[in-house]
């Protein structure tokens, strides 16, 4: 019984739903803030993505032109300089924040449906399988928005033709001249050319994603609040953020969860989005592409290039998570 009233008596500061403000406050914070926290956080990210897309996307009829992912970051920046891991940034980073700012969006959203649905009474806090949830309905609305934006970034990150051994490597494409090709030879639909992996990849990641970092909140603040010495410093803990490392700690397990469980989807995605726009193969299906990846190279293909992002994940989600907490709660719009 004593056990249930300390466990009852515990209040964590999880993101909620806030009465006293606005839903267009809220929406106008979810935007704003979210692409501040997202243009950060990609260019923290960046060349890690653009060698993770270039190992990915090696042809599958062809040796393997990267041996890892340090064979790929000496070959990429002997070939093109450092700047060159930067190259087609600016898609990416309107991208990064239309992605961030419509996750939180999103998400909020998804904490309305449930609370409307009367699964939770709005004075109280979601348990933490909602809030799984509520990642869940953020990535599946998101991957809509996000799936011609990653197109664009993954067919300017590998140029058509670069994967052939000994070749001269093209010049790089532009936004537009990218944008155009895929309209001129695919029409509007072909922007959404490998929707299915991006759906995939977004509706689960983001289950973990903000899953495993309101996870890990619950954590430390429940061993934070059991390490305080009165009732008193239990109450400011409660109200209270937890110390900018555990913030850390809690956005890195968020990015690390959600690109090492999905990345199979996110792999098929990308060779999908970097085939040639016109040629005389026809694009595969999502199942097409698959298969065809877990005959030529197996479990290994189908995670090749997922370390370094597992790696970059970490601290680009801890900032961004950092950031956007932070704007939320210094200062409110």
């Amino acid at each position: 019984m004593a056990a249930k009233e300390a466990e009852a008596a515990v209040v964590l500061p999880l993101r909620s739903t806030t009465q006293t403000k606005s839903s267009a406050m809220d929406a106008i914070e979810d935007i704003l803030y979210g692409s501040l926290a997202g243009i950060i956080g990609k260019y923290i990210e960046y060349p890690f993505d653009t060698v993770k897309v270039r190992l990915q996307s090696q042809p599958d009829h062809l040796p393997l032109r990267y041996t890892g992912p340090l064979d790929c970051f000496r070959q990429s920046i002997k070939a093109d300089g450092f700047l060159g891991l930067y190259r087609g940034i600016s898609a990416p980073l309107f991208g990064a924040a239309a992605e961030t700012s419509c996750l939180f969006f999103f998400e909020r959203m998804g904490r309305e449906a449930v609370y409307s649905s009367g699964f939770c009474p709005r004075d109280r806090l979601l348990p933490l399988p909602a809030l799984w949830f509520t990642g869940a309905f953020s990535g599946a609305f998101t991957s809509v928005v996000l799936t011609p934006i990653e197109l664009v970034k993954c067919k300017i990150q590998v140029p058509m033709g670069s994967g052939a051994a000994g070749a001269k490597p093209p010049q790089a494409p532009s936004i537009m001249s990218v944008i155009r090709d895929v309209y001129k030879h695919e029409g509007l639909k072909g922007f959404w050319h490998g929707q299915m992996g991006t759906f995939l990849r977004e509706s689960g990641g983001c289950a973990a994603w903000f899953g495993a970092k309101e996870t890990t909140t619950k954590m430390f603040h429940l061993l934070n609040q059991r390490a305080a010495k009165s009732q008193t410093e239990k109450d400011a803990l409660a109200t209270e953020a937890l110390p900018l490392w555990q913030q850390a700690v809690a956005g890195a397990s968020a990015g690390m969860s959600y690109n090492f469980l999905f990345f199979p989807a996110d792999t098929v995605k990308s060779r999908m989005q970097t085939s040639p726009v016109g040629g005389t193969r026809q694009n595969r299906t999502f199942m097409q592409e698959g298969r065809a990846l877990w005959h030529q190279h197996g479990l290994r293909g189908l995670y090749r290039g997922c370390g370094i992002t597992v790696l970059r994940s970490a601290p680009s989600s801890a900032f961004i998570f950092i950031v956007y907490d932070g704007l939320k709660r210094h200062f409110p719009l």
